[in-house]
């Protein structure tokens, strides 16, 4: 898998520069004289990511700091927004959908990186200065299908097959959001990938009210999305990758489509108030480690963006990463810009549109 590949899509500029020897993730600077808490808490997405969070780098870290990590779930920009504002902010870290990320960002609900203890030197060059958000990992959002309904490569290829409930019966779920579900019904409706952004809303909504009596489920969480395929409640969907790659794993029936899949960056955040902020930037050192980064790719299939991960990235696990060079191009990178300037008038036109 070439940096290149990995980096361009989110830089949308040229050609990065190659990278240097990764930093070790030895004791940080400005470890000494802070009060060591007992635990702290990491809020993510839970289910596999939490097991996958914990051998790759929560294990280093207790081992490291003598910190226990406790885990909680999910992800939840207002009550995140809930704890700044009352004071009482339980999480020290908490993952955030990107364009969350931003929005708390200039809300002022979060605590800026602390550059001296996290090295984000072997980063691309666009996330090196982040003031407030630590990229992870990147994911993409992706169709899947029961391989008992449709046998694997004979099921559904296309956003426009997920539309067809013709030539492909049977009970749909996706998620309850306008993210990549706009993004969806303006690639069935013949849109192609590189013409997405801006984003056609009204074609988007009229395509989506040709499939909508068909979505038996809204999902919620991203353990739900497997589950309800894994259940047969419905035999095509949406999910993250992640999710499916796991259940497959654990010998579920569901085939992964990466075409017209959507990719995007996973952030991790520091509440602002965060009592154990200065722990919390530990955390983000030690998941820079290109290593261990590459552990949790092999774990749940979330490449990091340490440019030197890769190479370290079990060989057989590399054509299931969504930056894989089979994958990449045949993906949409989120216009995080777009949707932080149009995102509150779509949620509300959305909220009004699911129960018209």
């Amino acid at each position: 898998m070439s940096v290149d590949r990995i980096t361009r899509p989110i830089t949308r500029r040229g050609v990065l520069a190659g990278s240097a020897a990764v930093a070790a993730v030895g004791l940080a600077p400005g470890v000494r004289g802070q009060a060591k808490p007992a635990r702290i808490v990491v809020n993510a997405s839970g289910g596999a990511q939490a097991a996958a969070l914990r051998k790759a780098f929560f294990e280093a870290y207790e081992a490291k700091f003598g910190i226990k990590v406790v885990d909680s779930s999910p992800p939840d920009l207002g009550k995140l927004k809930a704890m700044v504002t009352t004071g009482n902010v339980e999480w020290a870290i908490t993952e955030l959908a990107i364009e969350d990320a931003y929005r708390a960002e200039k809300e002022g609900l979060l605590e800026p990186i602390d550059h001296k203890i996290v090295d984000l030197s072997q980063f691309p060059p666009n996330l090196r200065n982040r003031k407030h958000i630590f990229t992870r990992s990147v994911y993409s959002t992706v169709m899947g299908y029961r391989t008992d309904v449709w046998p694997a490569g004979k099921g559904p290829q296309t956003w426009a097959d997920f539309w067809d409930v013709r030539k492909f019966p049977g009970p749909r779920t996706l998620q309850n959001k306008p993210l990549d579900n706009l993004e969806f019904a303006l690639l069935a409706d013949g849109v192609a990938l590189d013409k997405l952004y801006p984003l056609d809303v009204d074609r988007a909504f009229k395509k989506l009210d040709q499939i909508k009596k068909n979505i038996t489920v809204w999902w919620a969480t991203g353990a739900q999305s497997a589950q309800l395929l894994i259940d047969k409640e419905c035999v095509l969907g949406s999910a993250w990758n992640g999710r499916y790659y796991a259940a497959a794993q654990q010998g579920a029936p569901i085939h992964m489509e990466w075409n017209q899949g959507g990719i995007k960056e996973s952030a991790f955040v520091i509440p602002k108030g965060a009592k154990d902020a200065h722990w919390a930037q530990q955390m983000f050192q030690v998941m820079t480690d290109a290593k261990l980064q590459a552990t949790y790719a092999n774990i749940v299939t979330y490449p990091g963006l340490n440019l030197e991960s890769p190479q370290y990235v079990d060989p057989k696990i590399a054509p299931h990463l969504p930056t894989h060079k089979d994958h990449i191009t045949r993906q949409f990178w989120q216009d995080v810009e777009w949707w932080l300037d149009n995102s509150k008038a779509i949620e509300d036109r959305w909220s009004k549109w699911l129960i018209t």
